[in-house]
């Protein structure tokens, strides 16, 4: 009887041994496939794919948007101010018309009051050329709607003529949806106002 009852406590210890190897087994592999799908899913919404034209599928990694957010926000200012002020009887329209797409209704209204104003007409008929010199932005990213201040230096030739002038502009920028090709950094400017227009003497001795 006692042989009997060993070799029962010995297949019970054997037994719950092997029990124990199982669970830790399965929890172990567990734990393991939770840390590789968290792996993949951190990679995955760390980058996009697009298609080349072969067909094949080429990973691009996305620059965190901290990093990235200053830059595109400074190429979005350079962008609409090139077309809003950069313009002459040739091209007013078609810049205009995507300068548009970059800000809100702020922006919109800026154009029809200019417009209402008779200055792209004088454009016309004086064959006026206002080109853009330069454009330096500060840019608060500290606020939850990004200000900035655009100083922008333009001149306008009338021919004979050459004047230089130093416009202040201020405003925000919010997150939109990015719009291909109207307005690929995905960014609004609103609340877009002129707040100073001077005129800079002996820009050009």
């Amino acid at each position: 009887m006692k042989t009997s009852y060993k070799n029962i406590y010995a297949v019970l210890r054997i037994n719950r041994f092997i029990v124990l190897s199982v669970v830790v087994c399965a929890l172990g592999t567990s734990g393991f496939c939770g840390f590789l799908i968290h792996k993949i899913h951190t990679e995955a919404l760390n980058s996009s794919f697009a298609i080349n034209t072969d067909g094949t599928v080429i990973p691009l990694k996305w620059v965190a948007q901290k990093e990235n957010f200053q830059v595109e926000a400074l190429a979005h200012l350079e962008l609409f101010h090139t077309y809003f002020y950069n313009i002459d009887a040739s091209n007013y329209e078609k810049n205009l018309e995507k300068a548009l797409w970059l800000g809100n209704s702020s922006v919109d209204n800026l154009y029809r009051q200019k417009k209402a104003d008779g200055v792209y007409n004088r454009l016309l008929q004086y064959s006026l050329v206002q080109k853009v010199l330069s454009i330096e932005t500060q840019l608060d990213l500290n606020a939850e709607s990004f200000a900035f201040r655009t100083t922008t230096v333009f001149e306008i030739n009338r021919g004979t003529v050459v004047d230089t002038y130093e416009l202040v502009s201020t405003g925000n920028l919010i997150n939109v949806n990015r719009n291909f090709p109207h307005n690929t950094h995905g960014l609004l400017i609103t609340n877009y106002f002129e707040n100073s227009l001077k005129k800079i003497e002996n820009a050009n001795p």
